[in-house]
Parts: structure tokens; C-alpha cells; sequence
């Protein structure tokens, strides 16, 4: 296929792939490197693409590029700030402190989602993050659907139990 429709079909899916590659590597530059990759991979193998859904195709082909060359050291790093994640606008219906307050709310979300393991965090990142479908995760992570959902739940959990034991805002627990 010419150069053309692989760009005008697996292009708009770059800011996804950059995404969830910076939540599998927890570091810009390595995320970088797997979407590269990634889509070098993509490209070449363009042809085995079936449907229409390039989307989980490619996101697939990130998984496995960054299992295949970066998660060897995955227990060795330590987590990044993502700078680029963090939503700088202004909501103009919020007073200073409320801002403050959905910012350090929003850091700790974050911070909760990184402390994940890799298992919960992709189907996570996939469902919540990247809105993918219950099969389209599985597609990509290659396990079956209720495996998926398994995780999903346990995930979530983990999050709950994160968020619910952590400080919050100000030093006061969090009590909902």
C-alpha cells in the first residue's frame, strides 16, 4: 500500500500510541523511542492490518515493541513526572484555590496510576485513558475478554486502595 493511506489511516493514531507508550515506559524519551519503533514496524507490516480498526492494530504494535526492547528494565527506573500530561488551561469558573486543589487532585490520580502494576495499568490506560472497547483491549494485550475485565476490576481497586490510603489536599485523609 502506498505511503499515502498508511498515513491517512495509522497516523491519527500517533497521540494514542505516544500515550500508552508513556505509561508502559514511565519515561518520554523511551516512549519515543517505542512509538519510533513502532511505527517502523507498523509500516512495514502495513499489509497485515485487517479491518478497519488501526487504532488497536498499531496499539498492539506498541505493546509488543516495548515488551520486546524496553520492559527487560522496567523494574529498574523510576517513574517520570509527565509535564506534557498535565492540563495547563485555566478554568475560568474555578477560583485559584479550586485550581490548585483539581491540579494536586489530578498529580495524585496520576501518581496512583503509575504505582500500578504494568497488568493493571495498561488495561487501565486502554479503557479509561484511550477509551478502547473490552475486545479491543484484549486484542491488544493479547488475553481474553474476561481477563480484561478481571483486571479492569482489580485495577480499579488497587486504585481505590491507593487513593483511599494516601494524604490528599492540605493534609486532611480522604474520607469518600
Amino acid at each position: 500500500m502506498p505511503r499515502r493511506v498508511f498515513e491517512e489511516i495509522v497516523l491519527p493514531h500517533l497521540d494514542a500510541a505516544f500515550n500508552y507508550a508513556r505509561w508502559l515506559t514511565r519515561n518520554d524519551a523511551d516512549a519515543q523511542d517505542v512509538v519510533q519503533d513502532a511505527f517502523v514496524r507498523a509500516l512495514r507490516f502495513f499489509s497485515s492490518l485487517r479491518g478497519d480498526d488501526a487504532r488497536a492494530w498499531l496499539l498492539t504494535i506498541v505493546r509488543n515493541t516495548w515488551y520486546g526492547r524496553f520492559s527487560r528494565r522496567v523494574g529498574s527506573e523510576q517513574p517520570a513526572v509527565f509535564d506534557e500530561m498535565s492540563d495547563n488551561r485555566s478554568d475560568e469558573t474555578l477560583d485559584p484555590e479550586a485550581l490548585m486543589i483539581q491540579q494536586q487532585v489530578v498529580n495524585r490520580v496520576r501518581r496512583a496510576v503509575e504505582d500500578l502494576p504494568v497488568d493493571f495499568r495498561e488495561v487501565i490506560v486502554l479503557r479509561e485513558l484511550e477509551g478502547l472497547s473490552y475486545k479491543d483491549i484484549a486484542a491488544v494485550v493479547g488475553i481474553p475478554i474476561g481477563t480484561v475485565m478481571s483486571r479492569l476490576a482489580r485495577g480499579r481497586e488497587r486504585l481505590l486502595t491507593i487513593l483511599g490510603t494516601s494524604e490528599t489536599i492540605g493534609g486532611h485523609r480522604d474520607v469518600s
